[in-house]
């Protein structure tokens, strides 16, 4: 065995760090866990009768060109449907303006890799999804904290680091947003915020990349309008998947751009994958056609908002007066804030020896500093049993924090 590979490694590998949420869901293995670690969705939500027919249907009518390799940019027919129910949803868009992705994960990767050069700045939310901040430090990319609050990034911080960095003669490439239901706060960003930040990234000519994986799932029904859609100036790139409306196995996602980003993103997809898998494709273009994601949709947002619902109720009635917790309208996560004094990172030691298990705050703050204190709760894989008896042993392990007893 190699005593090391350090040596061989390039600057690319050495900064590449295992994720501390995919590290926490290993936990799920030991006996009576409760996790409310991961973003995983409900299986109840996964359609698995409908699938086994469709399945059957690609096969037998289109079982040569299923599984064989199909274009970078996508299967025609399932970019079309997305295309048409995008615009049943307000958008303005065609083909040429849309591709499919290996899940959005590879879509913030590919991004990442035509955009960044070492050095150069990406602004994101403080916190903002560890998978972003992964990838675009893997990358070389330096980062900056923007500070949200109930209405999402505020954009007076925001002109104010774009100010400090250039005159510091520092590059800056795009401006990261997750503004619907953002993972892992759960808050959304107002029409006005969207405004704004489109505003400031036009004024800087800076890039904005949306990433929409949680907008669907709106516990009201309303969504907000994607900031593509805002936008005027063909600045935006949006990413959405299939994952957390659907199902994560099938790994498929989509991007929403300039056909001019678009292709320089196609190139990029060409030396990772090829292309995205042609069979699971086909089914999801068959399943659009039937219209059967909608019914599905409705069923998993139900389920969500009721289990959000619940969670909430459960921590008024079990956590210390002293710690807070948002309540998102939407999504799968809802977000924990404690005392100042205490560290979610050694709590989450005494949680898991209690099983129950989450993921600490601390790695969603790009500066290292914030967020110890706080923690991100998922809602939508435990049912209600299970998420009464986890908030309950989670409180118990933060009131022995708190009191020391």
């Amino acid at each position: 065995m190699m005593e090391s590979v350090e040596r061989f490694l390039s600057e690319s590998g050495k900064s590449m760090k295992r994720s501390a949420i995919r590290e926490i869901l290993k936990v799920l293995e030991k006996p009576g866990m409760i996790s409310f670690a991961g973003g995983l969705p409900a299986p109840e939500t996964f359609p698995v009768g409908d699938l086994r027919e469709i399945v059957l249907d690609v096969l037998e009518n289109e079982g040569a060109e299923a599984l064989q390799y199909s274009t970078t940019e996508g299967d025609t027919l399932l970019r079309r449907m997305l295309v048409e129910r995008h615009n049943s949803q307000g958008l303005n868009i065609g083909i040429e303006n849309l591709i499919i992705t290996t899940g959005s994960q590879q879509a913030l990767d590919l991004v990442t890799k035509i955009f960044i050069d070492p050095g150069d700045y990406v602004l994101c939310g403080l916190p903002s999804y560890l998978g972003g901040l992964n990838t675009f430090t893997s990358y070389g990319a330096n980062l900056k904290g923007i500070i949200l609050d109930k209405s999402g990034m505020k954009t007076d911080v925001l002109e104010e680091t774009i100010i400090e960095l250039k005159e510091s003669g520092q590059t800056i490439k795009f401006i990261y947003v997750i503004p619907d239901f953002q993972n892992p706060a759960g808050i959304t960003t107002s029409e006005n915020r969207r405004l704004g930040i489109l505003e400031i990234a036009a004024k800087y000519d800076l890039l904005v990349v949306e990433d929409s994986p949680y907008r669907e799932i709106s516990f009201s029904g309303r969504t907000q309008r994607l900031m593509y859609d805002l936008d005027t100036s063909g600045r935006v790139i949006t990413l959405s998947t299939f994952s957390k409306i659907f199902a994560p196995g099938f790994r498929v996602g989509w991007i929403i751009g300039d056909p001019a980003i678009l292709e320089r993103i196609v190139m990029a997809k060409q030396t990772a994958d090829l292309c995205t898998s042609a069979f699971v494709q086909k089914i999801l273009a068959r399943y659009l056609q039937k219209g059967l994601l909608e019914k599905n949709l409705e069923k998993t947002i139900n389920l969500y908002s009721q289990r959000c619902s619940y969670m909430i109720e459960c921590l008024g009635k079990y956590m210390p007066e002293n710690v807070t917790w948002t309540e998102p309208e939407g999504g799968l996560f809802l977000f924990v804030t404690l005392p100042e004094n205490l560290d979610t990172e050694e709590i989450l030691k005494k949680a898991v020896e209690k099983n129950v298990a989450f993921v600490a705050g601390s790695p969603f703050f790009c500066n290292e500093v914030r967020g110890r204190n706080t923690m991100r709760i998922n809602f939508s894989f435990s049912d209600n049993s299970e998420i009464e008896e986890g908030v309950r042993r989670l409180s118990q392990v933060i009131n022995e924090e708190i009191t020391g007893k």
